[in-house]
């Protein structure tokens, strides 16, 4: 088992040496192993004081006693409780004399070695491994070694499925008086209950456990198997949500007991409610005939097969690499190709921040990565979005309008669930009504990966009908001014420090974009699929003159002010408010002004996150370079990014505008924002946009990869002490390959041979064939050696 904690290749290794309980939850969230069907939190098997344990299935949300709809913390496959002399091993109940763990990127699998020491000073040894199965999404395995270093010992293994544990909430109380830390008032983490137990069961060679939301009413079983070798007295102990194998074994000393637990899950969203307890079993017997080492081996090949894809790295800063993958490979476990009706939450199915919610996060931040990695990936988070349609509409008709909106806060219906005020009950949240940005970044999205792959079914079958409700929805809610002029008043951008703004750039810019694409959209399916169109037409009610209309005012919203400099104002009348002098801390990163928080610097031009600077990096060609420079220089000294998406743009767009100082500073901002927890919360869930955002700034910021008019164009910068980067990017059903160092760039297109595409480099044409290496000079953006 020590093959995993090996030191290796650095590169690929998230690694914690030594045992200490106050970073013990946010190691939780770092190690979280998952496929995309679920996600475990990287929780100590055998559980301590202070451990926030939690397996996340995809879909699965509740509303019985939370505030707003939670993804369901469901039971516990990892629970693996070991007695040695009576004594549980565990870092509460003994001394933690040496701990080392590993996550191995390279095949999504956590390794541990800990020696415990009792107060009799006994040793006793505990290694790990387990991994969720990249190869077989409803697997899950765990392997144990226990050896008793320095004495003879009887050893008792508590093997369980644990469903009684719960989603946590924060909630406002008003019965009792505050503590004295003003921080807490009024609050308190709550326990919300979702779950009750179905059936519980002792199988001839295991156990099972079947659970049901109380609400919606998904079916959960999950069917375990353990064995222990050598071969130990067995039986079965149940509670109420809970079953556990229990194996016991004399062990000499030096001698050791090997475990190995697989466990099979399944949910009524994945088979009829009465089919989950079958579906769990047959999957359970399959693998365990065919054993541990070989499931770990299938699950080594699938992970292999995704890296083949999706793996960059940064010549001369092993470091950075490392930090790169890790946010790749929390990409990969977040989201699963096979769901089309599930999308990545804010924290992912690593933790209980923003409940399992989908933002824009996942159009802006995260899809693209998968669009150029990972396209079926991508497209099934695109049919999420058309699933969730009948939602979209919901909002809109609640809002007084026509056509489909995006919640802000998106569960499993798309119906909004942003709550309406903070935790403490202070703050009334404003997002769920007038962060209606999100809509449009809906159809960025949806525009994004129809361009990349060609996919045009998609758009016919599907993304047609996003388009035109969306562009209803805009139609409706922009408001005809006394001046012929249309508005959007009482809105929130990007930039959350400023409520019921009117007309935000990157909104009403976004806006004008939407309706003038779906009205491209419409025209070019009335001469390339007349008929589906019309089909499409007279099941919504859409006539070419509701078309019209979209055009008509899309070239007639109001955009806000721009400066002779060339200066966009945020919003109207935001080049009025105060100017707060910004101050920087130890890391050169701004702070709150003295006195001030997120919700009272409304009044002032201070920006939580890239607003405008977001908008010239999502609509490049609407904006040319001196007006790109000019809003950077503005916005960058206002921003305080309290949002962790803020930093990843603002990197992407300083190596844009040729500030590298700060773009490489943000960039590493980004990228390691959980490995160093530079936002403080990385217990509650990995920031996942940011991992998004982290890709992008490698491959869109120093690759300089963008699409600007259909063909995938690139302006390669590096940092001086980088040698080179190394990526792929699918493109059209092909891989485009790209390796680039300070002078030179190659390509090489994989497809068919008769395979071309013309590229831009450096705003020169240069053209690849299938299977060619092309090296393109980027002191000059010409080949250097054409064909070679």
């Amino acid at each position: 088992m020590n093959d995993g904690l090996d030191d290796g290749d650095a590169r690929w290794l998230i690694v914690e040496d030594g045992f200490a309980a106050a970073l013990a939850n946010t190691y939780e969230t770092l190690f979280t192993t998952g496929n995309g069907y679920l996600g475990t939190r990287g929780s100590l098997a055998e559980g301590h004081e202070g451990a926030l344990p939690g397996t996340f299935l995809r879909g699965v949300f509740d509303h019985h006693d939370s505030a707003v709809p939670d993804l369901v913390k469901a039971p516990d496959w990892m629970a693996l409780a070991v007695v040695v002399n009576g004594i549980r091993l565990d870092a509460t109940s003994a001394s933690v004399v040496r701990h080392r763990r590993i996550l191995d990127m390279r095949e999504g699998t956590v390794f541990r070695d800990t020696v415990f020491e009792d107060r009799q000073g006994r040793l006793t040894r505990l290694e790990t491994v387990h991994f969720a199965s990249r190869a077989d999404q409803h697997l899950c395995c765990l392997q144990a070694r226990i050896t008793p270093e320095n004495h003879t010992a009887p050893i008792v293994v508590h093997s369980g499925i644990d469903g009684a544990g719960y989603n946590l909430d924060r909630r406002p109380i008003y019965n009792e008086p505050p503590p004295d830390d003003p921080q807490m008032k009024w609050h308190k983490w709550a326990k919300s209950r979702h779950l009750d137990e179905v059936a519980r069961e002792q199988l001839p060679d295991g156990i099972y456990l079947e659970t049901r939301t109380i609400d919606t009413g998904i079916t959960i079983g999950y069917a375990a198997v353990t064995t222990v070798s050598p071969a130990a007295g067995s039986g079965v102990g149940q509670r109420y949500k809970y079953i556990e194998q229990v194996s016991r074994a004399p062990v000499a000393a030096g001698e050791t007991l090997a475990v190995e637990k697989l466990v099979a899950i399944y949910t009524s969203r994945d088979v009829a409610a009465a089919s989950v307890r079958p579906a769990c079993l047959d999957e359970l017997r399959r693998h365990a005939a065919a054993g541990f080492a070989t499931c770990r081996e299938r699950n080594r090949a699938a992970w292999q097969a995704k890296w083949a894809d999706s793996d960059v790295t940064i010549d001369g800063d092993p470091d950075t690499t490392r930090a790169v993958r890790f946010n790749i490979y929390h990409l990969l476990i977040a989201a699963n190709e096979s769901d089309p009706a599930v999308n990545i939450g804010a924290n992912s199915l690593s933790g209980e921040r923003y409940r399992g919610h989908a933002f824009w996060d996942t159009e802006v931040f995260m899809l693209p990565f998968f669009i150029y990695t990972q396209p079926e990936t991508a497209r099934a988070l695109l049919l999420y979005r058309y699933h969730t349609l009948d939602g979209a509409r919901q909002n809109a008709r609640d809002g007084g309008f026509r056509g489909a909106r995006y919640a802000w806060e998106s569960a499993d219906t798309g119906v909004e669930t942003t709550p309406k005020w903070t935790w403490d009950g202070a703050h009334r949240i404003w997002m769920g009504e007038e962060e209606v940005h999100v809509t449009a970044a809906v159809a960025y999205g949806l525009m994004a990966y129809v361009a990349a792959t060609g996919d045009d079914a998609l758009m016919t079958d599907y993304g047609a009908e996003i388009l035109f409700e969306t562009s209803r929805f805009w139609a409706s809610r922009l408001e005809a001014m006394p001046d012929g002029w249309y508005a959007l008043t009482r809105v929130v951008g990007p930039d959350e420090f400023h409520e019921h703004v009117d007309n935000s750039a990157y909104t009403n810019y976004l806006v004008r974009w939407h309706l003038q694409r779906a009205a491209h959209v419409y025209a070019g399916l009335a001469v390339t699929h007349p008929g589906e169109l019309a089909g499409l037409a007279e099941r919504i009610g859409l006539k070419p003159d509701e078309v019209e209309g979209w055009l008509t005012r899309a070239e007639q919203i109001r955009l806000p002010a721009q400066r002779d400099d060339g200066v966009i104002e945020q919003f109207d009348g935001c080049f009025g408010l105060e100017t707060l002098p910004v101050t920087h801390d130890d890391n050169d990163m701004p702070v709150y002004p003295p006195g001030y928080h997120h919700y009272n610097l409304a009044g002032t031009k201070l920006v939580n996150q890239a607003d405008v600077v977001m908008l010239t990096y999502v609509l490049p060609d609407e904006f040319p370079d001196e007006i790109k420079r000019a809003n950077y220089d503005y916005y960058e000294p206002l921003t305080l990014h309290k949002s962790s998406l803020s930093t990843a743009i603002h990197a992407i767009m300083g190596i844009e505008v040729g500030d590298p100082r700060r773009a490489v500073q943000y960039f590493r901002q980004s990228a390691f924002v959980d490995l160093i927890d530079n936002q403080g919360n990385t217990s509650e869930g990995i920031h996942i946009a940011s991992a998004g955002g982290t890709w992008q700034t490698i491959v869109c910021g120093f690759g300089g990869f963008r699409v600007r008019n259909g063909q995938m164009t690139f302006k390669p910068w590096l940092p001086p002490d980088w040698k080179a980067v190394d990526f792929r990017l699918k493109w059209h059903g092909n891989t485009v390959s790209v390796f680039a160092d300070h002078t030179s760039a190659t390509f090489v297109l994989s497809g068919p041979k008769d395979r071309r595409e013309t590229i831009i480099v450096n705003g020169h044409e240069i053209t690849l064939q299938a299977n060619t290496k092309v090296t393109v000079d980027l002191l000059q953006a010409r080949p250097r050696q054409p064909g070679a």
